[in-house]
Formats: structure tokens, C-alpha cells, sequence
């Protein structure tokens, strides 16, 4: 073993700054050393962690294991408790030159980990191109100034602050130069983006100058919001602009007004319901994918059920389901528990009311002609991020449009035309 080895865990930040990781080890000619990025979402994701990391103290055996992520950013001791691991390294070090120079050379503490929330700007790693040949993923926020009762990353990630236009707009610049057709935008909470910028700009403001300044972009596309805090010109980019793509990821969490106020969320159940029918009234056919956690604490079976009814009133399609997991130090932790058996029943209900929503949703759109971006020779997606099989090869990165033949499983069947 020369190269390091890397394991990523988690969110595709997690992934974006995983890259960054890899051209900082390399600049710092760092060898013979396993670098795990953790994540700290739930308890499951924490367990992995430590499992992930006891393998590959077993398949390299003599390599230096190094651990960072928001799992170690909150837990330092716990990891450098692990007799696997040799360094501990914090969400903050993990991006500075410094720390892979550092361990180049050999000489560096176990535990390096500082108050991430003394943090007050972004970290300069933009990296050019992170993704598939098709699409690339670009960081534009950081850290969360909320405080939902059940989560821990704030504590991870630091407070909020945002990568300044000026600097998104060069890089997508940079990334159209190369070939790409989609880019992402992405950060930990993207919809509080511009909050510590001068004047305060949001995020729609962003999305509106990106597509203006680079027009040769031919998709922007958006990741996870917060549904409450989109702003005016976030809805006015949904309703005029066709290269911002017609699906948005929304973090709803439940469909219970009492649950939400526990989980400390901002909105209520019938604003995620309008904020739906509002976009899609600004653009027919907009697709909508939710975070949503089964079995919080205290909730009840009409709890529940208000979640389940939430999937069909808000049409949502791309579901990720979590089963509550407590984390230590958050307040959820000390509410009265669900049964796990029944937290278990409810995410399979959650997923198969998403299968379904899923099935029906592919099935609007056999028979049409969509536009389809190649991830690979025979996959790619279309605008409303559905995944379109083909049987034969077309060029990766390319839009080709295809006539859509049919559905199975959770893909659609495409023929190019």
C-alpha cells in the first residue's frame, strides 16, 4: 500500500469534501495511511463508522488511520479511544493544507479538533468537477444556525456561512469549460445561503445569477432546501427558467404539527402543502423528493398517519425514510421513546407509501420524450431526476432524447431517438 486509502460516510458534502481530502493528501505526498470521513446523522451511521474502521484496520494493517467527519468532530475522544485509530481529525482541520503536511512528514497530535463553532468562513477547497463525468456537485454553504431537537449536526458542521457568489459563479464557469451539463448545488442548509454575506442575498438570488452568468449551463439543479425559507426569487427562477431543473429535495421530516413544533422544525404541515401546490402552480409537473423520520419520540399512531398522508397531499415521489435514531446531547434523546419494533414498522409503511408514489410517478411518463443525462453508457436521469435504462451505449455526460418505452422497478425504460 502507497496511496491512501479513502472511506466516505454520509451526505454528499461528506463526499464533495472527501475529494477535496484526496488533492490535499496528494500535494502533501501522504502514503500508507486510510483516511475515514464519518458521519454523525443517527446512531446506525455512527456504528458503521466504527465498523468500517475496525475493517480496515484488518485489510491494512500497518497503515496510519486517520478519522474525521462530523462523527469525530462530536465525539473525538470515543475515536481516538479506538485502538485502530492513530489521528482524530476535526471538520475544520480536515480542509487545511497544513494538517495533510503535517502528516506527510510524520509529526503530528492524535487529536486535532477545534470549536467548529468559532468558525466563520467557508473553507477554501472548492475543487472543480467532484461527480460523474456528467454531473458536478458544488459546495456553496456550510454549518446550520437551527437547532432541531433531534440533531446533531450543527454540532458537526458549526454555524451557517456561505461561499460568496462571485466565487460559485467562477467555478461553474470552469466546470462548463470542461464539459459538465448539470451542476448541483449544495450545502448543509442551502436555503440559508447569503445570510452572513454583505446585503444578505439568498439563494434564489444565487440560482438567478448563476443562470444569467453562465449561459452555457445547460442544468442547474439544487439539492436539499428547507421548504420555509425559499425565497421570491427562488420561486421566480422555478417559474421562468427551463434550466433549472423541475425537482427539488425538501426536508419536511413529518406530517404532524405537534411533532414539528417538538422536532423544533419552522414550518407546520399545511405550509409544506402550500409551498407544493404553489410551485407546481408556477411549474406543472414539479417533482418533489422528502426527508421524513418515522417513530419520533412520542409520536402516535395518528402522528403517523399524518405523515403517511402528508406523501399523497404533497405528491412527493423521491422519499428518503429514516428511523429515529436518538443522538446523545440533543433534546429529542431525553423524550419518551417509540418502541423500536414499532419505529421499524412505520419506515417500511413510509417506504412502501413511496414505492408506490414512485410506480406512479414513472408511469406519467412512459410514452413521452424526455431530455437524458448519462451518468454512464446505459443510465442517466431526466430533468425530474428519474433514472432512464437504455440497451444501448450513448457518450457519457451527453443529453440525449429519449422516447420513453416503458417502466420496471424503480427505473424507466428509454429508447433514444
Amino acid at each position: 500500500m502507497n496511496a491512501p486509502v479513502f472511506s466516505n460516510h454520509g451526505c454528499r458534502l461528506n463526499a464533495y469534501e472527501t475529494e477535496a481530502m484526496k488533492e490535499l493528501a496528494a500535494q502533501a505526498g501522504l502514503k500508507d495511511a486510510v483516511i475515514v470521513n464519518t458521519c454523525a446523522v443517527t446512531a446506525e451511521a455512527v456504528r458503521k463508522a466504527r465498523q468500517d474502521i475496525r475493517k480496515l484496520r484488518r485489510t491494512h494493517p500497518d497503515a496510519k488511520i486517520i478519522v474525521t467527519g462530523c462523527a469525530a468532530q462530536t465525539a473525538p475522544e470515543s475515536f481516538a479511544a479506538m485502538a485502530e485509530v492513530d489521528h482524530v481529525v476535526g471538520n475544520t482541520e480536515k480542509m487545511q493544507p497544513q494538517t495533510w503536511a503535517a502528516f506527510g512528514i510524520g509529526t503530528t497530535e492524535q487529536v486535532q479538533v477545534d470549536d467548529i463553532m468559532s468558525v466563520t468562513e467557508t473553507a477554501g477547497h472548492l475543487i472543480d468537477g467532484f461527480g460523474t463525468r456528467s454531473r458536478a456537485y458544488v459546495q456553496v454553504q456550510n454549518g446550520c444556525d437551527h437547532r432541531c431537537t433531534f440533531c446533531i449536526i450543527p454540532y458537526g458542521r458549526g454555524n451557517s456561512r456561505s461561499v460568496p457568489a462571485g466565487v460559485v459563479v467562477e467555478q461553474i464557469k470552469r466546470l462548463v469549460g470542461r464539459g459538465y451539463n448539470e451542476v448541483v448545488l449544495t450545502g448543509v442548509d442551502l436555503t440559508s445561503w447569503g445570510a452572513d454575506l454583505p446585503s444578505t442575498p439568498k439563494l434564489g438570488d444565487l440560482a438567478m445569477r448563476i443562470l444569467k452568468l453562465v449561459p452555457d449551463l445547460p442544468r442547474l439543479r439544487i439539492s436539499s432546501i428547507d421548504s420555509i425559507e425559499v425565497d421570491e426569487n427562488l420561486m421566480q427562477a422555478i417559474a421562468t427558467e427551463p434550466r433549472l431543473m423541475p425537482h427539488l429535495h425538501l426536508s419536511l421530516q413529518h406530517g404532524a404539527d405537534l411533532i414539528l413544533k417538538r422536532m423544533k422544525r419552522r414550518h407546520l404541515r399545511d405550509d409544506a402543502i402550500q409551498f407544493c401546490q404553489e410551485a407546481r402552480r408556477l411549474r406543472p409537473g414539479m417533482t418533489f423528493g422528502a426527508d421524513i423520520i418515522a417513530g419520533f419520540p412520542t409520536e402516535t399512531e395518528a402522528h403517523f398517519a399524518d405523515s403517511l398522508k402528508l406523501i399523497e397531499e404533497c405528491d412527493l415521489t423521491w422519499l428518503h425514510v429514516f428511523p429515529y435514531s436518538a443522538r446523545e446531547g440533543t433534546p429529542a434523546a431525553k423524550m419518551p421513546p417509540v418502541d423500536g419494533r414499532i419505529i421499524k414498522d412505520r419506515a417500511a409503511r413510509l417506504r412502501a407509501a413511496g414505492d408506490a408514489q414512485v410506480q406512479k410517478h414513472l408511469a406519467h411518463w412512459v410514452g413521452t420524450t424526455q431530455p437524458v443525462l448519462m451518468e454512464n453508457p446505459r443510465m442517466g436521469r431526466t430533468p425530474h431526476f428519474a433514472e432512464v435504462t437504455f440497451d444501448a451505449d450513448h457518450p457519457e455526460g451527453q443529453i440525449v432524447q429519449a422516447q420513453i418505452a416503458g417502466a420496471h422497478g424503480a427505473q424507466l425504460r428509454g429508447q433514444g431517438c
